[in-house]
């Protein structure tokens, strides 16, 4: 991606076929045999529920004190993604693994109009690199994770247009405030995240299921006041501030500093606690998914 990022779309519907694309089709074959009383529009509500699921957890993981895996998790969201669609194409009775999905997610993706596009941008090879000015990694990086946030939806979703000065401003204020409140108290991503990646999600899984069926699935798509997940992750992020909180407060009550301020004191504490608070998080989850099913 690093190399090629102008083909980052096509590349990524590549990869997912040929990793993703073989295990759609069982995947599905083990939901229908867990649910065998679901009718289609209950099985397709089942896979989008869990692949929103999937991705929201990558959203998650991006809070906190993991902000430096941005590109990977973004990446981890994409694929996640790219197998719903995959799943759902598996429901209606379609080869997962057949090339066609591919050229069909890049125009879920909003990257083309047509499969036909898509599918020639596919075939085409792609030209040798050029010599492109030295502009350093950091920019090299920076363009590739925007170029990934809005092939997520996160930052201009596909299909819409936002009218109005507001409109165009408000969620970039709200980055900013968001980075700023999280230069003090990192894990307030987590949450942020999370309700960016479900909201996005909602919107290709919606373009998916009227894809793949004609009309919007209600069940599929169905959007609830409160969701439980999003409730969760909300508690968990305001548990992980804890730590980070009282180790602030101690630090203000005992007066302790380093070379003469507090500072120093106050940074320490931030990143350790932080570290020790989101790898606790990641320990209990890979604790979980050894312990054996009931």
């Amino acid at each position: 991606m690093t190399a090629e990022p102008a083909r980052l779309p096509e590349a990524l519907a590549s990869f997912a076929l040929r990793h993703l694309g073989p295990g759609a089709g069982p995947a599905v074959d083990r939901l229908r045999a867990a649910r065998p009383d679901a009718d289609p529009a209950t099985l397709r509500a089942l896979v989008v529920s869990r692949g929103r699921r999937r991705v929201v957890t990558e959203g998650a993981f991006v809070g906190g004190p993991f902000l430096v895996l941005i590109p990977l998790a973004f990446c981890g969201a994409l694929l996640s993604q790219a197998r719903t669609v995959l799943e759902l194409a598996a429901t209606e009775g379609r080869d997962p693994a057949d090339p066609e999905r591919a050229a069909e997610l890049l125009v879920l993706q909003g990257v083309y109009a047509d499969t036909a596009s898509a599918r020639a941008a596919l075939e085409t090879r792609p030209a040798a690199p050029r010599a492109r000015p030295a502009r350093g990694r950091t920019a090299g990086l920076r363009d590739l994770v925007l170029r990934m946030a809005r092939l997520l939806g996160l930052l201009t979703p596909s299909g819409e247009q936002k009218s109005g000065r507001l409109a165009r401003v408000g969620p970039w204020a709200l980055v900013a405030c968001v980075f700023l409140v999280g230069l003090v108290a990192p894990l307030v991503w987590l949450p942020y995240m999370a309700v960016s990646y479900n909201r996005a999600t909602t919107r290709m899984m919606d373009r998916a299921v009227v894809f793949y069926v004609g009309s919007r699935d209600l069940r599929a798509s169905r959007r609830v006041r409160v969701d439980p997940s999003m409730v969760a992750a909300g508690l968990r992020a305001t548990g992980s501030l804890l730590l980070p909180l009282s180790g602030l407060l101690v630090v203000a009550a005992t007066d302790t500093r380093i070379a003469g301020g507090q500072w120093p004191v106050a940074g320490i504490v931030l990143v350790s606690s932080c570290l020790l608070t989101g790898g606790w998080w990641l320990w209990r989850r890979h604790r979980r998914s050894e312990e054996p099913p009931p």
